[in-house]
């Protein structure tokens, strides 16, 4: 079990009746705590969690409705985000517990201070470099706009300006990142047909990839909520149409795909976790068509090659900069 649920079972009498668990992970605790419900934007985690204790959670932006008598967030890697949630659960909690668990190293000691706008913030448990902490809601805010909260930036492109819609919690929340800078760069040529942006983020590539192969149908794929309403946003906000999927990894993908483009994910949480990665380069084979191509943007200290050749074929180095590689290789 993750330590963060252990921490909260040892004061599993305070999570009697209907509690908000918010951003749990895909462990035992909502079988332990039988009246408390989920809210996930993790896909992976939610369908793991929907597997097991089917209607008991939920995979959204927004805060299931409900008549909650507390709510507990598992505080995420980004503040800002961690903000957004917090007002969220708080505006539907006046006069009742607001909970807040995380690791010491994911900065809950800093982040306990957020809820001090609600109430006064208590530390109640400390273990497995975990804490527990609580606030009664004295002041309960309005429920927060989503959108209101979003970020936009212009960005160049040789056929015309595309704006990116980001949310809080979103990589790269308001900025382009050097990786995919880098991969804007080199998008031409590819196969005609199917087009998979995975990964997608706030839709960088996956808008880019519509806007210059109008004719191709375009999908974009990742594992996070709030990266998925971005990609919707920034699309519709560019006057463009593509599919926009959740899914926990390549696993969830359509197949007979002309193109895979990915500047892929390696981070969950505050750790380093490059199964997404992997993954993607040992099974795309199985989503491309034969001579489609897979082209992806990774640090240049990542040993990408060797697996992309066993899985794949041939590997080509397209350019370097920046400290990151464009890797280029075909069914």
């Amino acid at each position: 079990m993750d330590p963060r649920s252990e921490v909260l079972l040892r004061q599993a009498e305070l999570f009697d009746g209907q509690v908000l668990l918010a951003g749990l992970p895909a462990d035992d605790l909502l079988g332990a705590l039988p009246q408390a419900r989920g809210w996930n934007w993790h896909a992976g985690d939610q369908a793991l969690l929907a597997a097991r204790f089917p209607g008991r959670s939920q995979f959204d932006t927004q805060m299931p409705a409900g008549d909650y008598r507390a709510a507990v967030l598992f505080l995420p890697k980004s503040r800002e985000l961690a903000d957004y949630l917090l007002q969220a659960l708080a505006a539907g909690l006046a006069g009742k517990p607001l909970y807040l668990v995380g690791e010491k190293r994911g900065g809950i000691e800093r982040a306990a201070k957020q809820l001090a706008v609600f109430g006064k913030p208590r530390k109640l448990d400390s273990a497995r470099h975990c804490q527990l902490w609580c606030a009664t809601v004295e002041q309960a805010p309005q429920q927060p706009d989503l959108q209101a909260l979003a970020q936009r930036y212009p960005l160049q492109l040789s056929d015309g300006t595309l704006e990116i819609v980001t949310l809080p919690g979103v990589f790269a929340h308001g900025r382009l990142d050097r990786g995919s800078a880098l991969l804007l760069e080199h998008l031409q040529d590819l196969p005609s047909g199917h087009l998979l942006d995975f990964g997608c983020g706030a839709g960088v590539l996956g808008a880019a990839l519509k806007r210059r192969y109008p004719s191709s149908q375009v999908t974009l794929l990742d594992v996070d909520a709030f990266a998925l309403a971005s990609s919707r946003l920034t699309l519709a906000h560019n006057g463009l149409e593509a599919e926009v999927i959740a899914g926990s990894g390549i696993e969830s993908a359509p197949e007979a795909l002309s193109a895979i483009i990915s500047n892929p994910p390696f981070h969950q949480g505050v750790h380093t976790d490059y199964q997404a990665s992997e993954n993607l380069l040992v099974q795309a084979g199985r989503h491309l068509v034969k001579g489609g191509e897979l082209r992806l943007v990774a640090n240049s200290f990542l040993k990408y090659p060797p697996l992309i050749e066993r899985h794949l074929g041939p590997c080509r180095t397209l350019t370097e900069a920046d400290g990151f590689r464009i890797y280029s290789a075909r069914r």
